[in-house]
C-alpha cells in the first residue's frame, strides 16, 4: 500500500505536528508514502474564485505529478482534499476543459494531465484502504476513558459529487475512527458545520463566534476533546479559541470554560497505537493537551 503524499500548506508549514504525527502513523501501521517534490497549494477555493483556469492549472500540475509517480495521493488536509479532489473530478469529466488546462500545463511544465489517478484522505485511507478491522490490531492503548467530539468542517464532504466517500449529511466515517480506538463518539449538531476560519480575514468577529459556537457545542456535549481532519479547521479552533471563550463566557457566564484540545486526525490514531505525546507533537497546540492526556493514561 503506497501513496504520493501531498502535505498541502499548512501540513508541514503553520501545523507541522500534523505531519510529525501522520509519518509516525504511517510507518507504525506500514503504509508507505513518497512525498510529492513538485507540488503547489491547492488554492483552498480562493483561487478558484478569483482565476477558475489558474487553480485547474496548479492543481492540474500536482495531478500530473502523481500519475508520473504512478501513485495516488494521499492528502492529510480536508480542504485540500475538497479541492484537489473536486478539481480532479472536473478534469476527468469535462474533456473540453482538460485539453485547455493541457495546454497551459504543458507550456509552463511540460506535463499533462491524464486522469489516471484518486485523490484520498488520510481518514478515507483507514476507513476504506486499510480497514477498521486491520487498524483495531494496531491500538494497544485503547482510549476507554475519553469522549472524542468529531468536526468534519466542510470541504471533506462537500460538495459530495467531488468526494462521494461519506454522507454529507450524516458522515460516520470520524465515528468510525473514534471507535476503533476504543474513545467514545460525541453526538452534537456543529460536526459538519464550518470552523469560521475561512470568514477570519474578512470578519474576525463572525469567524471568532462560529469558533465559540462549534466549540462550546462540543463542551455542552461532553467532549473531552476534538478531532478534526482538517489543518485549517484545527488551527482556527485552537488558536481562536481564546477570544471565543471569552464570548462563552459573556454567554453563559464566568463558570463556562472551553479549555477544549483540539486533535489532529493521526495523533488520535497515534495514541491509541500507544505512541508519546511528544512523539505526536501534541505541546504544539496552544490549548493544552495535557489535561486529555493525564485522563487517558
Amino acid at each position: 500500500m503506497k501513496y504520493a503524499y501531498y502535505p498541502g500548506c499548512a501540513g508541514k508549514g503553520a501545523t507541522p505536528e500534523l505531519h510529525q504525527s501522520t509519518m509516525k502513523v504511517l510507518d507504525g501501521l506500514g503504509i508507505e508514502v513518497e512525498e510529492l517534490r513538485a507540488f503547489n497549494c491547492c488554492g483552498a477555493g480562493v483561487i478558484t474564485e478569483a482565476d477558475p483556469d489558474l487553480a485547474y492549472t496548479l492543481n492540474a500540475r500536482t495531478l500530473a505529478t502523481a500519475e508520473v509517480m504512478g501513485l495516488n495521493i494521499m492528502t492529510v488536509c480536508g480542504t485540500c482534499q475538497g479541492v484537489l479532489g473536486g478539481i480532479n473530478k472536473k478534469l476527468q469529466k469535462d474533456k473540453a476543459l482538460r485539453d485547455r488546462i493541457n495546454e497551459k500545463l504543458k507550456a509552463s511544465t511540460g506535463l499533462s494531465y491524464q486522469g489516471k489517478v484518486k485523490v484520498k484522505h488520510l481518514q478515507w485511507i483507514l476507513v476504506k484502504d486499510f480497514g477498521l478491522d486491520a487498524l483495531k490490531k494496531f491500538i494497544t492503548n485503547p482510549l476507554t476513558d475519553v469522549s472524542i467530539a468529531p468536526f468534519y468542517g466542510c470541504y471533506i464532504l462537500r460538495p459530495e459529487a467531488s468526494t462521494g466517500f461519506d454522507d454529507w449529511e450524516n458522515p460516520q466515517s470520524l465515528e468510525k475512527l473514534i471507535k476503533t480506538v476504543g474513545a467514545y463518539p460525541v453526538e452534537y449538531d456543529d460536526r459538519t458545520k464550518c470552523c469560521g476560519f475561512p470568514v477570519f480575514l474578512e470578519n474576525e468577529d463572525i469567524s471568532t463566534g462560529m469558533v465559540e459556537k462549534r466549540v462550546g457545542s462540543a463542551k455542552k456535549a461532553g467532549g473531552d476533546a476534538m478531532v478534526t481532519p482538517c489543518p485549517l479547521c484545527h488551527m482556527g479552533l485552537d488558536i481562536k479559541q481564546d477570544n471565543a471563550e471569552k464570548i462563552h463566557r459573556e454567554k453563559e457566564g464566568p463558570s463556562q470554560n472551553l479549555n477544549m484540545p483540539i486533535l489532529h486526525l493521526p495523533q488520535l490514531i497515534g495514541l491509541g497505537m500507544g505512541f508519546s505525546p511528544e512523539s505526536l507533537g501534541m505541546k504544539h497546540h496552544l490549548v493544552p493537551t495535557a489535561p486529555l492526556i493525564q485522563k487517558i493514561n
